[in-house]
């Protein structure tokens, strides 16, 4: 048996809670390394907190930034740090299919050791990726690695329904976030992809705290149960509408943003139900695209939808954005707005689709002039590569 294969079935049947023991016990064992420690990023995207964090090794460090590990959390890439005693630390991308977990930093016993053992040790964070997110399942250790902070009820909730923050396949990538991060109401964003489709649905909630948070995930619940029923996506905004309706009476909705993508043409079916601002970044050029405004899911009893469709071409850029991002007020009385959001766009037009929305939500704080916003903020990135596409 070799190292690598050793190392992954050590992962695959260690206990949920002990991930880091044995990732640490294969690699010390195998690939002479002298350290193994796991960062994982925290809610708010801005540090990379360490599980089972010890006296000898770094703690937490900015999840972007001019550090190892934050640039090997950003670019993706493995990071090479030498040390000043020969020694050598490898900081690996800990990544699901484009969902960036966190990093895996190794320490080895020579620059020599690292080069040798560095593509094996890269696919053993990823099979590391993947043992923690099946984890997550059976303990709370790694969901508690990742806070800062405590988070109030709503927004364990509430994060507690996403599919993830970001996904990556040949034929596309998706990056999404929430903010403010640890103190989230009803914002929520939901994706589901098959070998021909991708489903993505944008809410915008409606309301505060612990209401706005069951009422999202009564809405997130309905549209799941009808997508997985293989309902079309008018009769899945319809099902979810009354589900709503049958439980508020109209007292309460929600503005979604439901589309269905063809993976095979580009053809993008889309439920304009009140929904979050879509833009489309396509060469040069930021544009909104309008769909027929159609009501929010749970405001009237019985409401008929119909799904407007459009096509997207290789290297579309699209970016949804829910009010409490155009709707923020500077200091001196400013609206965001869509010119200011079409501006973040252009200026973010370089960065990798997983990126995208934390960067355009660091600029949303420097126009609102604190770093907590008042009001969920959402920001989802998408963008299209073509059938079989990979980006360039």
């Amino acid at each position: 048996m070799n190292r690598f294969v050793a190392a992954e079935r050590a992962l695959r049947s260690a206990a949920p809670h002990q991930l880091v023991d044995a990732v640490r016990d294969a690699l010390c064992n195998d690939y002479a390394a002298k350290s193994v420690q796991l960062l994982l990023a925290d809610y708010g995207l801005a540090t990379l907190q360490p599980v089972h964090p010890a006296a000898s090794a770094p703690g937490s460090v900015p999840a972007h930034g001019n550090n190892p590990a934050g640039r090997a959390f950003g670019s993706q890439e493995p990071f090479v740090e030498k040390l000043t005693d020969g020694e050598v630390r490898l900081h690996l991308p800990v990544t699901v299919r484009g969902d960036r977990l966190g990093v895996l930093v190794v320490t080895m016993p020579s620059a020599e050791r690292a080069e040798e053992c560095l593509d094996e040790l890269t696919d053993v964070a990823q099979v590391l990726a993947h043992e923690v997110i099946v984890a997550d399942r059976d303990t709370d250790l790694y969901l508690r690695a990742r806070r800062t902070d405590r988070l109030t009820l709503a927004a364990e909730m509430q994060w507690q329904l996403l599919p993830g923050r970001a996904c990556a396949r040949p034929e596309y990538a998706l990056g999404a976030q929430l903010e403010p991060a640890y103190a989230i109401h009803g914002d929520n964003f939901d994706w589901s992809a098959s070998a021909d489709r991708l489903m993505l649905y944008i809410t915008n909630g409606m309301g505060e705290g612990i209401e706005a948070s069951l009422l999202t995930n009564l809405c997130i619940n309905a549209l799941r149960n009808a997508r997985r029923a293989g309902l079309s996506l008018a009769d899945q905004a319809a099902l979810a509408d009354q589900a709503v309706y049958g439980q508020y009476r109209g007292d309460a909705y929600l503005s979604v943003l439901l589309l269905d993508l063809d993976l095979s043409t580009g053809r993008l079916q889309v439920v304009d139900a009140g929904s979050p601002r879509m833009l489309r970044l396509r060469g040069r050029g930021v544009d909104a695209l309008d769909i027929e405004a159609q009501l929010p899911l749970g405001m009237f009893e019985e409401t008929d939808y119909v799904a407007h469709e459009l096509e997207i071409d290789p290297g579309d850029r699209l970016l949804f954005a829910s009010d409490g991002v155009y709707d923020v007020i500077a200091p001196g009385g400013e609206r965001y707005g869509e010119r200011a959001l079409a501006r973040a766009i252009m200026s973010t037009s370089l960065l990798p689709a997983a990126e995208v929305p934390r960067a355009v939500l660091r600029e949303l704080a420097g126009h609102r002039g604190t770093p907590v916003a008042d009001d969920d903020a959402l920001v989802v990135c998408l963008d299209w590569f073509g059938p079989g596409r990979s980006p360039e």
